[in-house]
């Protein structure tokens, strides 16, 4: 986590940018290139949206946005985590935009871990279960559903999908980013659970992939 925070820390370029835009910049470029790599749909826009923003950058600070990526996927690799949500916080950003916090990943996974059973009896019936988050932040409770799951015995790449949303852009690009790396699958939507006005919907590589699309249509 600390070499994930200098690098950041980094491309703020000595005060020159500020911590929380080269944050949002990385998640929302990392989310732009998952999404374009197997969602053909828009695309075309989306490569435009990452020319866009990757242009304020050099090329060095490019290459620090890349190995951030890669210590993200061998942290998640390691281990199931919110990883991003732990680095948002230990930046110190728990203030800004919206107010937002994020629950410590130990906690969602206790409260993750006292449901888990019900959802496993569930399954004794079902081919899957879906999950719904009305309010994803970085996706931190999601990841722990499926851990819990994972340490139940259960696939739940094949056995879960996610339907996730949250009013706050950045959100939903740590979110996306986190449950693409897990393969998880779920669609994460830009948008107001309360007034239900929704934008963006990000699927991730194991819904598509998977063929999510057409099993939602079937009887679980």
């Amino acid at each position: 986590m600390k070499t994930m925070k200098k690098l950041l820390e980094a491309n703020a370029a000595y005060g020159r940018r500020r911590v929380p835009q080269v944050f949002r910049d990385f998640c929302e470029l990392s989310a732009l290139e998952m999404r374009n790599s197997v969602d053909r749909r828009g695309r075309d826009a989306r490569v435009a949206r990452f020319r866009e923003v990757a242009s304020g950058y050099t090329s060095e600070e490019m290459h620090r946005f890349a190995e951030l990526l890669g210590h993200l996927i061998n942290v998640l690799g390691d281990e199931m985590t919110d990883a991003l949500g732990q680095l948002y916080m230990s930046l110190d950003l728990g203030n800004e935009r919206l107010g937002q916090f994020f629950t410590p990943y130990d906690l969602s996974l206790l409260t993750a871990q006292m449901t888990v059973g019900d959802l496993t009896e569930e399954l004794k019936s079902k081919d899957y279960i879906t999950v719904h988050e009305p309010a994803c932040g970085s996706g931190g409770m999601i990841i722990a559903v499926a851990d819990s799951l994972q340490r139940a015995g259960v696939n739940y790449q094949q056995a879960m999908h996610v339907s996730a949303v949250d009013l706050d852009i950045t959100a939903v690009h740590m979110t996306y980013v986190q449950l693409s790396l897990l393969f998880i699958p779920a669609v994460v939507t830009h948008g107001n659970t309360l007034s239900m006005e929704m934008r963006d919907a990000w699927p991730t590589p194991a819904h598509i992939l998977n063929g999510w699309w057409w099993r939602l249509k079937q009887p679980a």
